[in-house]
């Protein structure tokens, strides 16, 4: 899982994540990883438009979000 948040981070990439929240909700969240320190991962939120701080053994699931560009 790390190292997938970390090679995000040092490609620029943006990620897409499902993550448990502390109440026992899941959520998928489009991130851009930002820094990882202490067992959480700083990111920029797309889904709220925020700064967000997430517990990574929290993280469910991790994937690339690819974007394709019209022609």
């Amino acid at each position: 899982m790390v190292k997938e948040l970390h090679r995000a981070m040092t490609q620029n990439q943006h990620i897409q994540i499902i993550y448990l929240g502390s109440q026992g909700q899941t959520t998928m969240r489009t991130l851009r990883p930002l820094e990882i320190a202490d067992g959480r991962l700083k990111a920029y939120c797309l889904t709220r438009k925020a700064p967000r701080v997430f517990v990574i053994d929290r993280i469910l699931a991790v994937e690339p979000v690819v974007i394709r560009h019209a022609m």
